[in-house]
């Protein structure tokens, strides 16, 4: 009698391993990079930046998102395959 490993376990497949650990590796750069936008929203509106930090964070916020769009499409994933699904908690990443 065979019996059914329960749904909850892990299914390394060799093909499917780099894409899940490439996932999970992105939704935490971007989980830490909306995280630092955030903060730096916060000090800008808090007026705790000069106009040069603010052009210099401004721009590296761009380029990183940039660096983030270009990994997702070199791995086939789309920024929904990066807000990973906490089940009770609801999602990892807000939703705008």
């Amino acid at each position: 009698m065979a019996t059914e490993s329960p749904a909850w376990r892990i299914k390394a497949d060799s093909e499917t391993v780099e894409r899940d650990l490439t996932r999970l590796v992105l939704t935490l750069v971007e989980l830490v990079r909306q995280l630092v936008e955030r903060q730096c929203v916060r000090r800008m509106d808090q007026g705790d930046l000069t106009e040069e930090q603010i052009e210099v964070l401004g721009v590296t916020l761009m380029r990183l998102e940039e660096a983030m769009t270009d990994l997702c499409e070199r791995f086939g994933l789309t920024p929904e395959d990066l807000n990973l699904d906490l089940g009770p908690l609801g999602t990892l990443l807000p939703t705008e």
